[in-house]
């Protein structure tokens, strides 16, 4: 494996990378403005809800965050400047638990793998001496990226209600803790979880410094939690299919294959009626 095409950049190479040809450098924050006020130089913004989803007036289909389609993201990464030849290297402000794992997962789920996440953030890139801008720096718009449908596997919620507690079958829920048990819920309207479903929140994914754990490590957790469940009957999710994307991150910097992410997430199977578990 090139480097290239491994999962996670750290911030101490990202200087050298952006002397290569045809990189592409994103901030994949929320807030827009705090980009303009301070983002990596040359770097171009990627918003979450209008880039990185297609948002429905009712969150019960689809739930907070839906993908768009395939053709649309095309259309997205054709006016970002991205291209089958470029190398992009996206970055967000919570140590790549808002959208940089969403966007990474989005491109190789349309077959694009010189992507990398900077490992840390902008806040770990800021202390590696990595020059940073204000204002908005615009990206060369090219042509629509050609692609027609998600490579990588997606669950919808009916195989979710089928495979969370099966024998055969794993479903994880990287929410924090206290959203799992139900002991709170800022996001969505009813608290709780799917019945069976695992908790292992993607914060421990991380290790105190704010970069993520040795592969190794990573793979060592993940292998034990999946005791052996196929990747096809192994099921990642949170709130709105966003921070889900973080545990596909690990689990392919670990080396593991890439499970099914449910995007509808919680905030689709809280408003379906669907069974809810709680502990308190």
């Amino acid at each position: 494996m090139n480097s290239g095409s491994q999962p996670l950049l750290s911030p101490p190479a990202l200087a050298a990378r952006m002397q290569e040809p045809n990189v592409v450098l994103v901030d994949a924050c929320f807030d827009k403005e705090a980009y303009k006020k301070q983002h990596l130089r040359g770097a171009i913004h990627v918003s979450l809800n209008e880039d990185l989803s297609d948002i429905k007036e009712d969150p019960a289909a689809g739930g907070r965050h839906p993908l768009p389609s395939p053709e649309d993201f095309g259309k997205t990464l054709g006016k970002l400047g991205i291209n089958p030849d470029s190398q992009v290297i996206v970055y967000d402000d919570k140590l790549a638990g808002m959208s940089a794992a969403r966007f990474w997962w989005m491109l190789r789920a349309v077959g694009h793998s010189r992507v990398q996440v900077l490992d840390g953030g902008i806040q770990a890139a800021i202390a590696a001496g990595f020059p940073t801008a204000s204002g908005e720096e615009l990206p060369t718009a090219g042509a629509d990226y050609p692609v027609q449908q998600w490579r990588l596997p997606l669950a919808e919620m009916e195989e979710v209600g089928r495979k969370a507690g099966a024998e055969d079958g794993r479903v994880i829920d990287v929410r924090e803790a206290v959203r799992y048990s139900g002991a709170s819920e800022p996001i969505d309207l009813v608290a709780g979880h799917i019945p069976g479903a695992l908790n292992v929140p993607f914060s421990e994914n991380l290790g105190e410094d704010g970069f993520f754990l040795p592969a190794g490590t990573l793979k060592a957790k993940y292998e034990r939690i999946l005791a052996g469940t196929s990747p096809e009957n192994s099921i990642v999710h949170c709130g709105s299919g966003v921070t889900a994307c973080h545990t596909l991150l690990a689990m392919a910097h670990a080396g593991l294959e890439i499970p099914k992410l449910y995007v509808g997430s919680w905030s689709e199977w809280s408003r379906n009626g669907r069974p809810i578990a709680k502990e308190l």
